[in-house]
């Protein structure tokens, strides 16, 4: 089934408007920025925020320029982050192309990053919202708060789901989250309806993240990283923490904390993965998506008429659980 066709019939020429605007934003004329700027602009994603902040939008009370300029906003925001994570993680790659960090170096990955930062806060003053404003404001910190959480998460000897959940809340949840605030906020919705679209958001960011994590354990071109990237990393996801405190198996145990302290080798990853497959770790997770798509769907039975933004909103969530990269 073509689910982004289906998210996106109901806002087609509201995309159209946003590609424009989110290109101009990140247009300049001087040589290296014009250079980095444009490098950026070419590994378009497909605009899974954005599009949400539309269509949230649009079911209250339509896009105006508001929403408009607070999407535009937060994809950039978000591409900052992206930017800089870069640095920070090290990586090469991004979205199948070269990084700004190897394609340049990390000075002026960190320039340009800025540079997107700044031109999200412009373009957010824009809606003369206070509360959006305050809302994008908010996001970066709750963003960056959420990588030095994980950090530190990989010192911290215990492994539980209550950890695991507060760091993808500030992370990845984070973003959706906002996107179905500032959409609502966009469309003047009540109160009552910000604060349910929150829970929605944050439901469909914590089930994007979940499907991501389940990804690591299985080889796949399609995706684009090897089996146990995270591991590699020094982070245990879901499907191992569930197998790991499943279980209490001793020698995997002390494999999990090798991942943690960053001494575990690409033989003792493969050993977890393949434990992690044994002990229903991935069916848990799955099991805990399928829960929380029910409960995305419950904001979509209550607070939207619209056929076609119905539609939109339950492809969209069907995307996420399913999607294959």
């Amino acid at each position: 089934m073509d689910y982004l066709s289906l998210i996106q019939q109901p806002i087609v020429d509201e995309l159209n408007d946003f590609d424009y605007l989110y290109n101009e934003s990140l247009s300049h004329g001087d040589g290296l920025l014009s250079q980095a700027l444009s490098h950026i602009r070419q590994r378009k994603g497909k605009r899974m925020r954005p599009m949400l902040i539309l269509l949230i939008a649009k079911n209250f009370n339509g896009v105006t320029s508001i929403a408009q300029h607070a999407a535009v906003g937060l994809e950039l925001l978000h591409t900052a982050s992206l930017v800089h994570d870069d640095v920070v993680d090290e990586s090469g790659e991004r979205r199948g192309q070269a990084s700004v960090n190897a394609t340049y170096d990390n000075k002026v990955a960190v320039l340009v990053g800025d540079y997107i930062l700044s031109t999200a806060l412009l373009q957010v003053s824009f809606t003369h919202s206070e509360a959006i404003i305050q809302n994008l404001a908010n996001l970066g910190r709750t963003l960056s708060n959420g990588e030095i959480l994980q950090l530190s998460n990989i010192q911290n000897q215990d492994i539980s789901e209550e950890v695991y959940y507060q760091v993808i809340k500030q992370k990845t949840a984070a973003l959706f989250e906002s996107c179905a605030v500032i959409g609502a906020q966009a469309g003047k919705a009540t109160p009552e309806e910000v604060e349910a679209a929150r829970e929605f958001g944050q439901t469909l960011g914590i089930i994007f993240q979940i499907r991501d994590d389940i990804f690591d354990y299985f080889e796949s071109k399609e995706i684009g990283k090897p089996t146990g990237n995270d591991m590699a990393e020094g982070k245990l996801t879901l499907p191992v923490i569930y197998a790991l405190n499943s279980t209490h198996d001793a020698a995997m145990l002390r494999l999990a904390h090798k991942v943690k302290d960053n001494t575990v080798t690409p033989d003792e990853i493969a050993q977890l993965v393949a434990f992690t497959k044994q002990q229903g770790g991935i069916e848990y997770a799955e099991q805990r998506m399928g829960e929380l798509h029910q409960q995305a769907l419950a904001f979509i039975d209550k607070h939207v008429i619209d056929a076609d933004i119905k539609n939109a909103l339950q492809a969209y969530i069907d995307y996420v659980v399913k999607r294959t990269k």
